[in-house]
């Protein structure tokens, strides 16, 4: 069954929702035969796949093309596409335009949108013009510079109420649901609670209704180092490795082909 914005809605309180990034048709494909939920084309692609040291050089065309790549292989997960930086603080018209493309061109189903209460009134002009979208609070990547690195957020009492008060307002604005990021664990359950929507976490503890992991850690294929609370259900990275020397061996010795 193709999962949908509306399935995402009602799975809070009956299950964990389980979200994962991919950028190509080959993990699309594999994400979706394992019954992945959501898969998020995230802008993490610069940080995993591009060699970008953050995610703010990506740029809209490259997302809309790694989201088509995503597209054709016609995932029963539900396809969110970011929306790159500076896009969101350009001006209303603007993103309107550059999210009707990430549908049209990209074929999103919807799209990641980073901010708080800052961007809800842009979070409702994209659901008034009918483009689902999923909320983005916590760690803001796009915000890197600004916050002075990736740390744990929530922890301060001025804090806990900026967070909270941002998932009520991308909630109130239409959001489906919000992927909080790096918020510690007992705040995040709170907003969990709080809010009538899902809240999927990353680095955020057992207290969400789901989680989503960047599928190159996960997968043991990220070059440098990864988050702490990252479990690395396999090691790729070894074994691609092996077989590229393997292969090397074999065709210098003139064993491949036979």
């Amino acid at each position: 069954m193709k999962i949908t914005v509306h399935t995402i809605r009602e799975l809070k309180g009956e299950r964990p929702i389980v979200a994962l990034t991919a950028y190509d048709t080959i993990m699309a494909t594999l994400a979706s035969n394992a019954n992945i939920d959501l898969i998020l084309v995230g802008d993490s692609v610069g940080t995993t796949y591009l060699g970008f040291d953050t995610t703010l050089p990506v740029t809209l065309d490259m997302m809309l093309h790694h989201t088509a790549c995503v597209a054709r292989a016609k995932p029963r997960s539900l396809l969110v596409a970011d929306v790159p930086f500076p896009e969101v603080h350009l001006g209303t018209e603007r993103l309107l335009r550059v999210c009707s493309r990430l549908f049209q061109e990209g074929g999103a189903e919807a799209v990641k949108v980073e901010g708080g209460q800052s961007v809800a009134p842009k979070v409702r002009a994209l659901v008034d013009a009918g483009m689902p979208v999923l909320g983005h609070i916590g760690l803001l990547p796009q915000q890197f510079y600004a916050l002075g690195g990736y740390r744990k957020v929530g922890a301060k009492e001025e804090e806990r109420e900026i967070l909270l008060r941002d998932a009520k307002a991308l909630q109130d604005a239409g959001a489906f649901a919000i992927v909080g990021e790096m918020i510690a664990g007992e705040i995040a359950g709170e907003i969990a609670d709080t809010v009538d929507i899902p809240m999927i976490g990353i680095g955020c503890g057992i207290k969400c209704d789901g989680q989503i992991l960047v599928t190159p850690d996960l997968l043991g294929m990220t070059l440098g180092k990864v988050p702490g609370f990252v479990k690395k259900f396999a090691h790729l990275q070894e074994v691609i490795s092996s077989a590229f020397v393997e292969y090397a061996e074999e065709v210098r010795s003139k064993r491949y082909p036979e």
